[in-house]
């Protein structure tokens, strides 16, 4: 019987280890910048087209490598980094396993130019799918020069698992972020085809911070220091207020190499508890210094994961770090104590009468049958209160009565609210109404009577199921929403992650009402904005709705237009925290009730609850 186990041939065998080291163009970027910091370049250039799948170039100004070194990275687990097991455990080096560059040479076509100080000629090889096609003396400046072009052009089938342009530039992105942080004493450069994305020079680990996100990171950063024989950690962390949705600027470096820790990372939460809302993550980057023989980085071929001797230690020293830092430089959330709780009695129609809402944007629209019928349905709340004794009690006693009922125990605000006593109440509006009471708590929320008890409805929450069935209908007829063009247009500068995010979702974007143009250098020009936005401006408007967006993101049931919607009308329902004249709340209460689905925003939060008579029992005779 023949023999049925047999070597695999080295290209296979390649291909099989590229499988894991290089699984989209940010993962070879990744690889070749830290090539690029291990030959102790002072100066890095990174070159990408089409987002790595055309072209990743690197240039570095280090020490070169021999023909025969040239050639012999290529190969299968040759490195410079180790040469025996205990080398492991005492690494500095940023690579050590020797895949990487025989990994991409066995997916890509690779260019290689290399020359020593000590050489008067550098060395030419191109490779293509594992085979050297090309070796020649050549002249180039010290240091290295590579080029890899067309990743997977020979895996047809992993290229076709490759994302948009824009998504994958984003990773690529990424992966330069974290290498240029952690090595802020060198200069580098990026360029997307013949565009500036980056220029960074040397300087300190603050600037690198405010060169890689934007000026507006300077208000947010604190020193975080602690020295220990065990650990010593150094970085900046964000302020409370500054935290985001997202979890994507969260940075921790260890003997200058990028990992993810979920443990670490629950550390630095640890400082942070009570201060910033629950789901929200801040920003920081810490650096932990440790004697490499305390740590294992041989976990995983992407050397982001990492294993500690004494785990515990570790988390105790960074989130005391964290703590120091917080109270030090007086880290806290602000407050604002010149809020004022202001209650607005408002009449609540009868019936329910068709009203034009144009001083926020929101106008008349048909009802589809669903819609009337459900628009039928909700008026038959208000059924039977002709003649309630709640309508035929005289305005102040009617006050009195509301206070009465302990509604400040209903937990939709803060206590002020109905703390106070009827006749402290001369300085609001008050109307005479012609149908139901109808109250406007602290410009927040709507409170009138139904046939059950009482209705409660959330204002802001309001807003954004209105705006998104309206949204939605553009959408679904693939129209462009209204827009207001801009007397003088605005020009938007966005970080390079967020600017190729906005790429990848500009038809959508372009549906919402936005008028722009992109002038590289990761900036816009804003001609015109949607009608509903208001008076802000278009860079807090766009980078407030990119950051909604990431947030969706985590939601993999929702596609882009779906994701693009939710944080477009959530962005703008959370400015609708206004006094609303009665004119304005009759529509906007009409219009919620038209909409298909009025109890619930599109994200699933509650616009809407009813007490009922039996609660409001509940809470006068036992305080419940």
């Amino acid at each position: 019987m023949l023999d049925i186990i047999q070597l695999l041939p080295d290209a296979i065998a390649n291909q099989i280890a590229a499988g894991e080291v290089v699984q989209r163009p940010a993962s070879a970027v990744k690889e070749l910048l830290e090539n690029a910091l291990d030959a102790k370049a002072t100066h890095i250039t990174l070159i990408v087209k089409e987002a790595g799948k055309t072209l990743i170039q690197v240039i570095d100004n280090g020490i070169g490598m021999s023909e025969t070194d040239a050639r012999m990275c290529f190969e299968r687990h040759a490195t410079s980094k180790i040469r025996k097991s205990e080398d492991l455990f005492t690494l500095k080096t940023m690579g050590f396993r020797g895949e990487a560059m025989a990994s991409i040479a066995a997916i890509a076509q690779v260019e290689m130019r290399s020359r020593r100080q000590v050489d008067e000629l550098g060395i030419l090889l191109k490779i293509e799918a594992s085979e050297l096609k090309t070796q020649e003396p050549t002249q180039t400046p010290i240091g290295t020069n590579i080029l890899v072009k067309n990743l997977f052009f020979n895996v047809p089938a992993r290229r076709n698992f490759l994302k948009a342009n824009p998504v994958e530039m984003r990773h690529v992105i990424d992966e330069f972020q974290r290498v240029a942080l952690a090595n802020p004493a060198i200069a580098f450069d990026m360029y997307n085809a013949d565009n500036e994305v980056y220029k960074l020079p040397t300087g300190k680990l603050s600037k690198r911070i405010v060169d890689l996100f934007g000026k507006n990171y300077q208000q947010q950063l604190a020193p975080c220091h602690e020295d220990t024989d065990f650990l010593k950690v150094t970085g900046y962390i964000g302020k409370p207020d500054f935290a985001k949705k997202t979890k994507s600027e969260q940075f921790f470096f260890v003997n200058g190499r990028f990992i993810k820790s979920g443990y670490l990372h629950h550390a630095m939460m640890t400082a942070y508890a009570d201060l910033i809302e629950t789901g929200s993550h801040p920003f920081y980057v810490i650096f932990l210094e440790i004697d490499p023989k305390h740590i294992d980085i041989n976990v995983h071929p992407t050397k982001t994961e990492i294993k500690f001797d004494d785990e515990r230690s570790v988390y105790a020293i960074v989130s005391a770090a964290a703590r120091k830092a917080m109270s030090q430089y007086n880290i806290s959330p602000s407050i604002d104590f010149e809020n004022e709780t202001n209650i607005n009695f408002l009449p609540f129609p009868e019936k329910n009468p068709r009203s034009e809402f144009k001083t926020d944007g929101l106008h008349s629209f048909e009802n589809s049958g669903p819609q009337k019928a459900n628009l039928g349905n909700w008026q038959s709340l208000y059924e039977g209160f002709g003649q309630s004794a709640f309508e035929k009690k005289p305005v102040a006693e009617q006050q009195e009565l509301v206070y009465k009922s302990g509604l400040n125990d209903l937990s939709f605000d803060n206590n002020t609210i109905i703390k106070s006593k009827a006749n402290e109440l001369s300085g609001n509006q008050i109307l005479e109404p012609n149908g139901l009471l109808c109250l406007q708590i602290n410009n927040q929320y709507i409170l009138t009577q139904v046939k059950s008890g009482l209705l409660l409805i959330d204002q802001k929450a309001a807003f954004e199921r209105i705006y998104y069935d309206r949204y939605e209908n553009i959408f679904a007829k693939n129209h462009q929403a209204p827009s207001q063009t801009l007397l003088f247009p605005e020009t938007v500068t966005l970080n390079a992650g967020d600017y190729q995010l906005f790429l990848e979702i500009e038809d959508e974007i372009t549906s919402l009402g936005f008028l722009f143009s992109a002038i590289g250098g990761n900036s816009l020009i804003i001609n015109g904005m949607p009608s509903e936005i208001g008076d802000e401006a278009p860079q807090e408007i766009i980078e407030n709705l990119i950051e909604q967006f990431k947030n969706f993101q985590a939601d993999i049931k929702l596609n882009t237009k779906e994701n693009i919607l939710k944080s477009f009308v959530k962005r703008i329902a959370s400015k609708k925290v206004t006094t609303l004249t009665n004119t304005e709340l009759t529509a906007l209460v009409d219009q919620l009730f038209a909409t298909q689905n009025p109890q619930f925003t599109p994200t699933g939060s509650p616009t809407m609850r009813i007490v009922t008579v039996g609660t409001l029992a509940n809470i006068i005779e036992k305080g419940i």
